[in-house]
């Protein structure tokens, strides 16, 4: 998984093309240091899962 990767998966995430978006271990460190950039990061809401893997959804608002 690359940035271009990331960035095409967080888009589909905005816009309610998918649900959510299981990463896993292996390529959360790119796919955090993408998501962290973005305007918008706060509206990202990630859930640890076990074995490393990280559910990701699109909830703007949610910290609120």
């Amino acid at each position: 998984m690359d940035q271009s990767d990331v960035l095409t998966i967080l888009n589909q995430l905005r816009k309610q093309e998918i649900n959510q978006y299981r990463v896993s271990k292996e390529d959360f460190h790119v796919f955090r240091t993408t998501l962290l950039v973005q305007e918008d990061s706060i509206d990202f809401r990630g859930n640890a899962q076990h074995g490393g893997e990280t559910i990701y959804t699109y909830e703007p608002g949610w910290t609120k």
